[in-house]
C-alpha cells in the first residue's frame, strides 16, 4: 500500500501548516509637543496597572516624571500594532525609547534609503 504524497510547493510560496517567524523592525521619531499631558498619560497607565507592585509603581511615576522618553515606553504597546492583524501571533516583544537629536535633513534619517529610482534625490 503507498502513501499519498505532498505536493510540492512552488518556489516562493510557503505550506501553510508550516510556522513562520518574523523579525519586524519599526523606527518612529517623536516630537513631543505636550510633555505634561505625555507624562500625566503614562502615570494614568501606571496606576491603573493593578499588577505593578507600589515599590516599582513609585519608580516608574518618578521615571516618567523625568523623562518623556519613559513615558512613552509606558505608553508604546507593540501587541497593539499586530492585535488585529489575521493569522499573527505575537510571540515576543521589546522596545525601547531614548531621547535623540533629530535632523530632518540629514541624510541617515532618509526613510526610503533603499530606493534605488533617486526620485528623492533631488530633495534639499
Amino acid at each position: 500500500m503507498s502513501t499519498p504524497e505532498t505536493p510540492a510547493t512552488a518556489a516562493g510560496t510557503t505550506d501553510e501548516t508550516a510556522t513562520r517567524h518574523v523579525r519586524l523592525r519599526v523606527d518612529i521619531v517623536l516630537e513631543i509637543d505636550g510633555p505634561a499631558e505625555l507624562t500625566a498619560a503614562a502615570e494614568g497607565r501606571i496606576d491603573a496597572d493593578e499588577f505593578m507592585p507600589a515599590d516599582e509603581r513609585e519608580h516608574a511615576r518618578t521615571a516618567v516624571r523625568e523623562d518623556p522618553s519613559e513615558a512613552l515606553s509606558y505608553l508604546v504597546e507593540p501587541f497593539d500594532l499586530v492585535r488585529d492583524l489575521p493569522g499573527v501571533e505575537l510571540v515576543q516583544a521589546a522596545w525601547s525609547s531614548e531621547e535623540i537629536e533629530y535632523d530632518p535633513d540629514a541624510m541617515e534619517w532618509e526613510l526610503d534609503e533603499d530606493d534605488e529610482d533617486g526620485e528623492d534625490d533631488d530633495r534639499a
